[in-house]
């Protein structure tokens, strides 16, 4: 053996292995980007738009009002009141990464969070109000109509409104989570038990649905495929019949946009009824609806360890 090689050698070894620890994983599940690059006088204007509640016809709520970003980006009640305290049809989904779906709302209907402020801002029960007059609240305000000036060549608009809060919400995404982390190549971020967790869950099915960037978030799919959920509930109403209402299509029903799993330990209750409270009993009915499996108390522990792996708070770029 050479001197240059015994010098050398361990060092070149060493930076192997290095580098093969820090090589990105391939998995179903993908690393969150780091930005969504949005333009940050833009998502100023939104961070502000989000919590103003004169974009409620009685200036009563806000987004903030149903969507707490400082807790996981919902409000953990099973349904959300609106602005005159009536409340939604189905659960508040989280806005934490929303921009990372592949369609808003729980049936889908909306294309872009762009589409789902502007079905939000006229819903009878959630805000209950029009552009119209949002826009003269608006245009009453030497802030925001100096702000839009600068931030957009057209000035205050309804298009512009909606694109500034829509770019905020851009900025909510959670890259940092322990299992990114550990996605990216620090294999140190998680541990032993989670990843065993992480083992189970691919193992008995769950990241068939629960998969991508978002861990979900990414197809349609029937809630109570291995049995009739809403039968063992106690019956239906028109907020289970899902997407149905959306295509009228009778292969839709009870069709749903999978949720993205990020930061599920934060954000219970879960399903679109609300109707599981802690995610103990969400991990139960997905075994016994959607896989037809029966999961020990070990495994299903073992999955809430990876689960929690997930949560991350927003990178928000204001």
């Amino acid at each position: 053996m050479s001197p240059i090689y015994r010098r050398l050698g361990p060092l070149c070894l060493a930076a192997a292995a290095l580098a093969a620890a820090a090589a990105p994983l391939d998995e179903p599940i993908k690393p969150v980007p780091l930005t969504l690059h949005q333009d940050p006088a833009r998502a100023a204007l939104g961070k502000r738009l989000f919590s103003d509640a004169r974009l409620s016809s009685n200036n009563a709520v806000s987004c903030a009002s149903c969507h707490n970003v400082a807790q996981g980006g919902g409000d953990a009640r099973a349904r959300s009141a609106g602005f005159r305290g009536k409340l939604g049809a189905v659960n508040t989904p989280s806005v934490l990464n929303a921009a990372l779906n592949f369609r808003q709302f729980w049936d889908g209907r909306a294309d872009t969070l762009e589409a789902q402020i502007d079905m939000v801002i006229r819903n009878p029960v959630e805000m209950g109000s029009s552009w119209q007059e949002i826009m003269g609240k608006l245009a009453a305000d030497a802030g925001y109509r100096s702000g839009f000036a600068a931030a957009y060549r057209d000035g205050l608009t309804v298009a512009n409104v909606r694109n500034a809060i829509a770019s905020y919400e851009r900025t909510l995404i959670t890259p940092n989570a322990r299992f990114d982390q550990y996605l990216r190549g620090n294999r140190n971020a998680i541990s032993e038990a989670e990843q065993a967790g992480y083992a189970k869950f691919k193992q008995y099915g769950c990241v068939s649905c629960h998969q991508g960037v978002n861990v979900g978030g990414n197809m349609f799919q029937k809630f109570g495929v291995m049995g009739d959920y809403f039968a063992s509930r106690g019956g239906v109403n028109d907020a289970d019949l899902g997407r149905y209402m959306v295509t009228h299509n009778t292969d839709d029903l009870h069709v749903f946009k999978v949720p993205s799993l990020r930061n599920v330990a934060r954000t219970g209750p879960y399903f679109h009824d609300g109707s599981a409270a802690t995610l103990e009993q969400a991990i139960d009915v997905m075994f016994k609806f959607q896989l037809g499996r029966t999961g020990s108390k070990q495994d299903k522990a073992a999955i809430i360890l990876f689960l929690n792996t997930l949560n991350s708070v927003p990178t928000e770029q204001p």
